[in-house]
């Protein structure tokens, strides 16, 4: 179902740019944040979301709907949405009919994005190795095409916020066939950028930057 819900999306985009200079508009996109349990602050940065879609649609042309919004691991309606955001500081823990289905979901082609928001890093890549047994997060160089797919950024993974001053790590987590399950982003915290201008006070050319890579990431979820 996912992957067919890509497919629609892909079609929908390539149709609108041969037949008119607007994109069709059957479908938008849109991206629920994941509720998880465990006491980590799932729900931080209201504006995230909104704020990257109203981008991606003003920069890409593609529809999207502009909206915060959740869903939790154990709800079916999860493999409707081929994207799925995951953020927040401290625990994330999830029961065995959650990792049941967010195996089921990301093995039939959806996509988490994990932005660690400090404090996220040991508890997810302890959830993610549940998850996942039999694969091992690993690590992306500047060349990979994620930093390329619609902005170019040769150096790689942006750094947006300071936390412990180590340089940004991106990490993906792939199946079997190489296609990536899971990116993830530590010690540069991307989806603060896309918060409002008065939340963390970032000049406005680390918005743009943390915008702009918001942008690939999605363009790369749905075109691969």
């Amino acid at each position: 179902m996912v992957r067919k819900t890509v497919c629609l999306l892909i079609i929908l985009v390539i149709i609108s740019f041969m037949i008119s200079e607007k994109p069709v508009t059957l479908q938008s996109i849109k991206i629920p944040r994941l509720k998880y349990s465990g006491g980590g602050d799932w729900y931080n940065g209201k504006t995230e979301i909104p704020n990257l879609l109203k981008y991606f649609q003003e920069q890409t042309g593609i529809s999207a709907e502009p909206e915060d919004f959740f869903i939790e691991p154990d709800d079916s309606r999860i493999f409707n949405y081929p994207f799925i955001f995951v953020t927040g500081h401290g625990n994330i823990s999830f029961n065995e009919i959650e990792i049941k289905n967010l195996r089921s979901y990301l093995l039939t082609g959806g996509f988490l994005y994990v932005d660690d928001d400090y404090g996220l890093d040991k508890p997810f890549r302890r959830e993610l190795e549940r998850i996942f047994p039999e694969f091992e997060l690993v690590e992306l160089d500047k060349n990979h095409i994620i930093f390329n797919c619609y902005f170019k950024f040769p150096d790689g993974l942006p750094k947006i916020h300071k936390h412990d001053g180590k340089p940004p790590q991106a990490f993906g987590l792939f199946d079997d066939k190489g296609r990536m399950m899971v990116f993830y982003t530590y010690e540069t915290n991307i989806s603060d950028g896309w918060d409002s201008p008065g939340v963390h006070n970032n000049p406005e050319d680390l918005r743009e930057t943390a915008l702009k890579m918001g942008v690939n990431i999605i363009m790369y979820a749905l075109t691969h």
